[in-house]
């Protein structure tokens, strides 16, 4: 396959899996994040953005380390895995996001943004 085809594809794929990361885990969380920030939460800003930062860093790892298109597939399905995982631990162990998330409490937002981006750097240092 021509470079530039294998480029797109990856890159087409990689845009792909971040939409439906998105969309599985916002269905999972228990409030809706879109709305929260249409509002101006930036709490909701700051855990989704540092989940979406986590898992693109995964992916980028799984781009950079894998021989082939299939083997991205799967490290990026497991890095989906693992950070909805990691959010369904954290938020448990926290006791209390749901409220604090729809409360604009900025550091509890910040506090799950930066755990999923540090399970993300730890998840794509794993892949390699």
């Amino acid at each position: 396959m021509p470079a530039i085809l294998a480029y797109l594809l990856h890159l087409l794929t990689a845009v792909a899996m971040v939409l439906v990361f998105f969309v599985i885990y916002t269905r999972v969380t228990p409030y809706d994040e879109v709305t929260l920030i249409r509002a101006g939460n930036q709490a909701a800003a700051f855990s989704l953005g540092g989940t979406l930062l986590g898992f693109s860093i995964t992916l980028a790892s799984a781009l950079w380390h894998t021989a082939g298109y299939y083997q991205f597939l799967g490290w990026g399905a497991g890095g989906m895995l693992v950070q909805v995982v990691v959010f369904a631990v954290a938020t448990r162990l926290l006791n209390m996001s749901k409220d604090q998330i729809e409360a604009n409490n900025k550091a509890f937002g910040g506090l799950l943004g930066a755990i999923a981006l540090s399970i993300g750097v730890i998840n794509a240092g794993c892949i390699s």
